[in-house]
């Protein structure tokens, strides 16, 4: 028995990414143009991206947990994209040494 079963890890990080994906999506885009607005002297009328950047979403605040979400779904995703790309490395490697 292998100890990654790539098939399984592969199912877990294509389940995932369009779940994590999204908040990544957020912060990029609310950050950028929220620096725009800074650039163009305007921040008072865009401070709403602002809390959108930071997780606050009407009433759901999630201000405390959000940096940690995307940490963690970032961590998730580069350690089983790695991993796939490892055993797919691997599997190329093996198949030239014995030929």
């Amino acid at each position: 028995m292998r100890f990654f079963n790539q098939s399984y890890i592969r199912y877990i990080h294509y389940a995932l990414v369009p779940i994590i994906l999204l908040p990544f999506l957020l912060t990029l885009i609310t950050g950028s143009l929220f620096q725009v607005a800074v650039l163009t002297d305007k921040v008072d009328q865009y401070i709403w991206l602002l809390d959108l950047h930071r997780g606050t979403f009407g009433n759901v605040n999630l201000d405390f947990i959000y940096p940690f979400l995307n940490a963690f779904g970032l961590f998730f995703m580069v350690v089983t994209g790695f991993i796939l790309w490892l055993l797919k490395f691997l599997k190329m490697v093996q198949k030239r040494t014995t030929i």
